[in-house]
């Protein structure tokens, strides 16, 4: 995290589309950590896909930008982001069952 830690936020998304069956979380944990993040991913019961992300603003970012495109073979109709405040609840970025 950022030192005085003003950069540091958090987001809760839904990614919808042919998002499951497809490696979408465990692409979205290899990104994640490939940006340093920290959270965890996980399918929904209703087809969608949730991430839960903490990290600096930009990383985030950048982290969302992937999250519209997604793995090859996925198709994402939308991502509806809600921003959170940053908790340090994390220690890695993994996929939750």
């Amino acid at each position: 995290m950022s030192a005085a830690g003003q950069e540091d936020a958090a987001f809760c998304a839904i990614v919808t589309g042919r998002v499951q069956g497809v490696g979408f979380r465990y692409s979205a944990v290899r990104r994640a950590r490939e940006l340093g993040l920290f959270g965890a991913v996980s399918n929904r019961s209703n087809g969608s896909v949730e991430v839960q992300a903490e990290g600096r603003l930009q990383d985030l970012e950048r982290l969302l930008t992937w999250l519209r495109r997604g793995p090859p073979g996925a198709h994402v109709q939308d991502v509806q982001v809600e921003w959170l405040p940053w908790t340090g609840r994390y220690r890695d970025f993994e996929v939750e069952f």
